[in-house]
């Protein structure tokens, strides 16, 4: 088996945590150039956030919502990378400031990151085996408690010849 090397909790830039969430953020009013008050729907916490001067320059590329309507007002792709990036990042509102891509990544035999668990129990993959793996076994387990929940989970990814990652 291939060496592993460390796995950061690092943004892939990939734009899938913010591509709904146009429904939690919304803006109130535009304070002025390139600054906004946002709401936050659920909590009705409200954030001033700014434009960051080096991202200024995708804020006028609406493009996104063409793909992604529910999109955060605030996520954009760039357009020769393809990377995602919040424009508001450095004032961005504490609940994205705590937010992690994954809690629990899943590798295959060579080290290859092939799935993750996000949140609590949201399986993300593009892997077909373990999509039907995760479907046959794991979507069906009765366990209401967290931590047992994952074990098993662990398990039974384990013993299917993935690696899981915490």
């Amino acid at each position: 088996m291939k060496e592993m090397r460390p796995i950061e909790k690092a943004c892939r830039q990939c734009g899938e945590c913010c591509s709904h969430l146009g429904l939690v953020h919304t803006i109130k009013e535009k304070l002025g150039d390139n600054e906004f008050l946002v709401n936050n729907e659920y909590t009705g916490e409200k954030t001033v956030v700014r434009i960051d001067p080096d991202k200024a320059y995708l804020s006028a590329d609406l493009s996104i919502f063409e793909t992604f309507p529910e999109a955060c007002p605030f996520l954009r792709f760039e357009p020769a990378s393809g990377k995602g990036f919040c424009i508001v990042h450095l004032t961005r509102p504490g609940i994205c400031r705590d937010f992690f891509c994954w809690r629990l990544l899943i590798l295959d035999d060579a080290g290859t990151w092939v799935g993750r668990i996000m949140y609590q129990r949201y399986f993300c993959s593009d892997d077909p085996i373990l999509t039907g793996i995760w479907n046959k076994s794991v979507r069906t387990l009765d366990e209401p408690d967290d931590r047992i929940w994952e074990e098993k989970m662990v398990q039974i990814v384990t013993r299917a010849g993935y690696v899981v990652k915490r």
